[in-house]
């Protein structure tokens, strides 16, 4: 900060204001060096991430990927995997009317603007859920699916085990906060590729840009949908988690996904999102340059492939140390007897 020393006082107007205007220049200036410096641990403002070549199957990078965070409304892609799975079963059409509970009415956050009695059809509950995140829709559905929200949970949990999302714990089906909800970016990982592997028709509600209901057009909350080639997946916020998102983008053939879990504000989440885009439609097949694009040269998120050369290299150079040089002199030969 410039020091304002007590003959600043006695400046008239327009020097004080080229004073203060010098001191916004410099601000400007210094603040992408504070941001992107290589003490900014992993390169990227978030606590945690992942991003998978789909395609491939490759993880081409991770930071902090098994730390346990809040999911927020990342919860409501297993919510609309557990509704796929009804449709898929024909215990649900996307034409079936839900009356709406007050139960789901009355819940709060985010919204589609619900009213207790009236009848919504599940596929107008499963835009609402997935582009406004509406938590009075991801409850109908819930409660449409199993009659109560308890059962409903355990399904969750129980389709969390099945995926391996050993970090993952679900305490109902909207991600608002309550006490040991918790995941992880690999376990998110894992649940949005088996969603989109099982059921591919559902990413044409995650590409949709807003939907109309009520008279009103209910916009999405992803802000990268439509640009970069991103065409989902979900986003996420509480006070606890931090700003999270999954997004998925396609370059060429090859399917992204990336998790990001953390975030202090919507604008390091922006960050941290388009530094992984750049990344990944550089060198969505290789992991070594995807990770140097980040982190530069910082070894801290090498993916295990990487992590398990180096070991393996330190390894073999142990066991086959250089040969130490002869000494240097003359040889003694031993005179055979005759």
């Amino acid at each position: 900060m410039l020091s304002l020393k007590p003959g600043f006082a006695t400046l008239s107007l327009r020097q004080k204001g080229r004073i203060l205007l010098l001191g916004l220049f410099l601000c400007t200036l210094l603040l992408p060096l504070t941001l992107f410096s290589g003490k900014v641990q992993a390169g990227i403002p978030v606590k945690s991430a992942i991003v998978l070549n789909m395609t491939t199957g490759r993880i081409l990078y991770q930071k902090n990927a098994d730390l346990r965070i809040p999911p927020a409304s990342l919860t409501k892609v297993m919510t609309s995997m557990l509704v796929h799975d009804a449709l898929a079963e024909g215990r649900l059409t996307r034409n079936t009317r839900v009356r709406i509970p007050r139960e789901a009415a009355r819940v709060g956050g985010s919204t589609m603007n619900l009213r207790a009695g009236e009848r919504v059809t599940v596929s107008q509950l499963l835009q609402g859920t997935i582009i406004s995140s509406g938590n009075d829709a991801a409850t109908a559905l819930a409660l449409k699916v199993s009659g109560r929200q308890r059962p409903f949970v355990n399904a969750m949990n129980t389709r969390a085990r099945r995926l391996g999302m050993k970090g993952t714990v679900f305490k109902n089906p909207t991600g608002l906060p309550a006490a040991g909800q918790l995941t992880t970016a690999r376990d998110m990982m894992r649940l949005a590729s088996a969603y989109l592997r099982k059921y591919p028709s559902a990413a044409r509600i995650h590409a949709m840009d807003s939907y109309v209901f009520h008279g009103r057009t209910h916009p999405t909350t992803n802000p990268f949908l439509g640009s970069r080639g991103v065409n989902g997946l979900k986003t996420g916020f509480t006070q606890a988690s931090g700003y999270n998102i999954i997004l998925t983008t396609q370059r060429g053939n090859n399917k992204i996904l990336i998790v990001l879990l953390g975030a202090r504000t919507k604008t390091k989440r922006s960050v941290a999102g388009n530094i992984l885009l750049t990344a990944a439609h550089k060198y969505p097949n290789n992991a070594r340059l995807f990770r140097q694009a980040v982190d530069g040269n910082s070894k801290r998120n090498l993916v295990s492939s990487e992590r398990k050369k180096i070991v393996r290299k330190k390894a073999h150079v142990s066991k086959n140390p250089k040969k130490q040089p002869r000494k240097s002199g003359k040889t003694k030969v031993r005179k055979r007897r005759s």
